[in-house]
């Protein structure tokens, strides 16, 4: 299996979710966004990290915004909003989704 392979045609302004693994507290997700703008907000009960596999991106938080490239990832703790607030055409992630430890 390859990441950068199969990867389906998408309208403008849409993104594309694909579970690749999923196992009890983790899930790992491939996500395509295609010029997107203004995604949904989320609010999430999972911590997630990220790495834009190709492409460039913004993503905005309450307070404040931050500018990916390729190569670039992020952390995002639980309970953080947060959304995706522009893409480049075929922006590629990899997301990993987990429960945060309980201290």
């Amino acid at each position: 299996m390859n990441i950068f392979e199969n990867l389906p045609h998408i309208e403008q302004n849409s993104e594309y979710f694909h579970t690749l693994f999923q196992k009890e507290n983790i899930e790992i997700v491939k996500i395509l966004s295609n010029d997107l703008q203004n995604g949904e907000w989320y609010n999430q009960s999972e911590d997630e990290w990220v790495v834009l596999l190709e492409g460039e991106a913004q993503l905005e938080f309450t307070e404040s915004a931050r500018e990916l490239k390729k190569g670039d990832y992020l952390f995002i703790p639980a309970y953080t909003k947060h959304r995706v607030s522009r893409t480049s055409s075929n922006a590629l992630w990899l997301a990993v989704h987990f429960k945060p430890s309980s201290g």
